[in-house]
């Protein structure tokens, strides 16, 4: 098809992927087999006999709106985007259990006196916050892998919720143990392991932050139009 003929096809996915939020892979994907479905059907139309222009409209109307396919489309997203977010909490919390002793091993205040208790229960919940981090993240993945259904993204609304909600505080935590073990132990602010872990964390949450928002946006309602609703 070439010329103006593929219009119709193109307005409508256009306004669909105007609708649509979560990775980009996934949404490019999604749209491509549209494209592919539309124009197959163009073809069918066209070799029954219609002509090009009709085939094209007949093909776009029974296509379906934006608004209808918005949310079965935005389901397989949020599936994604829980994918996604879980995979990526899985590396950091396997990278931070290996190397995250690294940063202090062999520094000169580790055969020191032993930090205050609330230092150490502050330390030792960091290792538990990534442990249910890393639980709820491998649940994400299990849900993930099935098929996307609008019933299941309850599940799977929930898990992302929690899965943010202990990334969040994570990123409190840390910053917290981080501040403090620079303020009790001066010999920290030129520890060259501690000050490249640190960089290395920062990245990492960074990391995260970026899949965390693509679900938050992918979770998103979507109204019967095809119109986002506020959360």
């Amino acid at each position: 098809m070439r010329g103006g003929d593929d219009v119709l096809v193109e307005e409508r996915l256009r306004a669909l992927a105007e609708r649509l939020h979560g990775p980009r892979r996934l949404k490019a994907d999604l749209l491509t087999e549209a494209r592919h479905g539309l124009l197959d059907a163009v073809e069918a139309y066209r070799e029954g006999g219609l002509s090009t222009a009709e085939a094209h409209r007949r093909a776009v109307a029974e296509f379906g709106t934006p608004g209808e396919l918005a949310r079965a489309y935005q389901t397989e997203l949020a599936a994604g985007a829980l994918r996604g977010l879980s995979l990526r909490v899985l590396a950091v919390a396997v990278t931070l259990t290996v190397a995250g002793d690294l940063t202090w091993r062999g520094s000169s205040w580790s055969e020191g006196p032993r930090p205050p208790a609330g230092y150490q229960l502050l330390s030792s919940s960091i290792n538990w916050i990534w442990l249910a981090a890393a639980v709820l993240a491998a649940v994400g993945m299990l849900l993930a892998g099935r098929r996307a259904t609008p019933g299941g993204q309850v599940l799977d609304t929930v898990v992302g919720a929690g899965l943010t909600g202990v990334l969040a505080v994570g990123v409190v935590t840390g910053a917290a143990l981080l501040g403090w073990s620079f303020g009790m132990w001066d010999a920290a602010l030129t520890w060259p392991p501690l000050l490249i872990g640190t960089v290395l964390i920062g990245a990492g949450h960074l990391w995260l932050g970026r899949a965390a928002t693509c679900w938050i946006r992918a979770v998103r309602p979507v109204r019967a139009d095809g119109a986002r609703l506020a959360v």
